[in-house]
C-alpha cells in the first residue's frame, strides 16, 4: 500500500490498515489520522509516535502490555508471530525456552509490563543476552526503553506495508 492510498482512506479504513502497527492497541492510529496527509511512511510513523508519546503514562503501560511475552505462544498477532519465528523463537530447545520463560516472568514481575525488543534480524541468543542485561536496568530508563522498542517494530511494521 502507497502512502497516497494511506492519504486517501477514511478514519475507519485507515484504522483497519494500520491499526494493528501497534499491538493491539488502534487508538495509536485513530489519534494519528488527523495529521494527515503524510508525506512519507517515516512522516506517518513519526505521528503515531507522537501519539504514544504524549498519551497518559497508562495509556502507555497499556500499549506495553498489550504486547506478548516472547517466546509465548497466547494471544499473539500475526504479526509478533512471523517476527519472533524470524529470530528462532519457535525454535528453541527445552533448556533455552526454560530459560526464556524464567527470565520473561522475573522481567515482568520486575517491571509490570512483558520485556520488549524489536526482534527482527537478531537471533534468540541475541533475544536472550538482551533479556538478561536489561532485566537489571531501573524501572523508569526500561520503561523509556520498552517503549524505544515499541516504536522500532511499529517502524518496521509500516515499513513492511509497502
Amino acid at each position: 500500500m502507497t502512502i497516497d492510498e494511506i492519504n486517501a482512506l477514511d478514519r475507519d479504513a485507515f484504522v483497519e490498515k494500520v491499526g494493528w502497527v501497534f499491538e493491539h492497541s488502534p487508538w495509536v492510529a485513530e489519534r494519528s489520522w488527523s495529521r494527515r496527509p503524510f508525506p512519507s511512511i517515516v512522516d506517518m510513523h513519526q505521528a503515531m509516535r507522537e501519539q504514544v508519546e504524549t498519551a497518559s503514562r497508562d495509556d502507555q503501560l497499556a500499549l506495553l502490555r498489550a504486547h506478548p511475552d516472547l517466546g509465548a505462544k497466547a494471544r499473539m498477532s500475526p504479526s509478533s508471530t512471523g517476527e519472533q519465528a524470524g529470530a528462532g523463537l519457535d525454535r528453541l530447545t527445552e533448556s533455552e525456552f526454560e530459560r526464556l520463560r524464567s527470565l520473561n516472568e522475573a522481567y515482568r514481575l520486575k517491571f509490570g509490563f512483558p520485556f520488549l525488543l524489536a526482534v527482527k534480524g537478531g537471533t534468540k541468543f541475541d533475544i536472550l543476552d538482551a533479556l538478561e542485561r536489561r532485566l537489571h536496568s531501573e524501572v523508569e530508563s526500561e520503561f523509556a526503553q520498552a517503549l524505544e522498542q515499541v516504536y522500532k517494530i511499529a517502524r518496521f511494521r509500516l515499513e513492511d506495508l509497502g
